[in-house]
């Protein structure tokens, strides 16, 4: 992936016969199973996140105080580059390790091991660039808050999967990405009227509000990638769609938190 959104590859799904009482036997055979084998395709893919909308560009929202200080604690993480020298976000990476492969001691921060989870290459620090510590502060939640779901992507466990699918890891980093543009985050206040209602849900009590998010989001791409039939030259597709129905769920008059999107319960069964 290039520094703001770039390309990634695919991996062929060797197999979709494995039981995940199987997947530990071998890491050869984990990462054929999963989005992060070393039978690589090819790296002409765009990231859909990358590319802004003539209707992004409107008015911005006015915020209240409290609003201020949540976006700013936000943009200061976004701001947090990935930076493999510092201890933090070493034990960080390793953490998202251990609870993704709990039975499979990591040989070290580069290692072809990272492969199993879907980075492009033996560093996964390269494919960070896209979306910063954030990134991986999200896998991280995800992990940990909703360790099933994640689970369930990581090993490809749901619906019936093409042969060629999109890899687990970098798919996270784009998701990051297109939240923070989607959302217009970056921005001092926010132009769209999605990024406004978001800001009045992370105002309240839930300082967790983008990682939760990007949870749902991550388990809607893959709803919608299921519902698709998508194989990877239909990643950008999924992400469209992945977006405009996020984009559609957000603006329901009845939304007081992120709970209350229908997607989230495709996080939770």
């Amino acid at each position: 992936m290039d520094d703001r959104g770039g390309s990634f590859v695919a991996v062929r799904r060797i197999s979709q016969t494995l039981e995940r009482g199987n997947t530990c036997q071998s890491a050869s055979g984990k990462s054929e199973a999963v989005a992060g084998s070393t039978a690589w395709l090819g790296r002409g893919l765009s990231c859909v996140c990358a590319q802004r909308r003539d209707s992004d560009a409107r008015p911005s929202f006015d915020l209240t105080p409290s609003q201020e200080e949540c976006l700013q604690r936000l943009q200061n993480r976004i701001d947090v580059p990935y930076d493999s020298s510092v201890l933090e976000h070493q034990e960080a990476l390793r953490a998202l390790w251990n609870i993704a492969f709990p039975e499979e001691e990591l040989h070290g921060l580069i290692s072809e091991q990272w492969k199993e989870m879907g980075w492009q290459g033996k560093d996964p620090s390269t494919d960070f660039r896209g979306g910063g510590y954030i990134s991986l502060e999200n896998l991280l939640f995800f992990a940990r808050n909703f360790p099933k779901s994640f689970q369930d992507l990581l090993w490809k466990q749901e619906g019936e999967r093409s042969a060629w699918e999109y890899p687990f890891a970098v798919a996270g980093v784009n998701i990051t990405f297109m939240l923070i543009q989607m959302l217009d985050l970056e921005a001092v206040k926010p132009r769209t009227m999605v990024g406004a209602t978001f800001l009045k849900l992370l105002a309240g009590k839930n300082e967790s509000a983008f990682d939760l998010l990007y949870c749902i989001t991550f388990k809607l791409m893959d709803h919608q990638w299921l519902t698709m039939r998508a194989s990877y030259m239909d990643f950008n597709r999924v992400m469209k769609a992945t977006r405009h129905q996020l984009e559609k769920e957000l603006l329901l008059e009845d939304i007081t938190r992120l709970e209350d999107l229908p997607s989230y319960q495709l996080l939770t069964r």
